[in-house]
């Protein structure tokens, strides 16, 4: 849930990346909760946007894990 984070620099767009590659690698699944407007925009930028799976909703994050 990233909420309340309204800042993320290179090395925490890496730590996702990072966290996004262990996740995948072991058959789990990563998503990414309550994006602030500055984070949406520089996952934009980065174009991450369509690497990570993303929700607004906390209740259809958890649900889409069943899927």
């Amino acid at each position: 849930n990233l909420g309340e984070v309204t800042y993320i620099d290179s090395s925490g767009i890496g730590e996702l990346v990072s966290a996004f590659t262990t996740v995948r690698n072991q058959g789990g699944e990563l998503k990414l909760l309550n994006l602030t407007k500055k984070v949406h925009d520089l996952l934009q930028i980065t174009k991450l946007y369509t690497v990570f799976d993303i929700k607004d909703d906390e209740a259809a994050a958890v649900q889409s894990f069943a899927k």
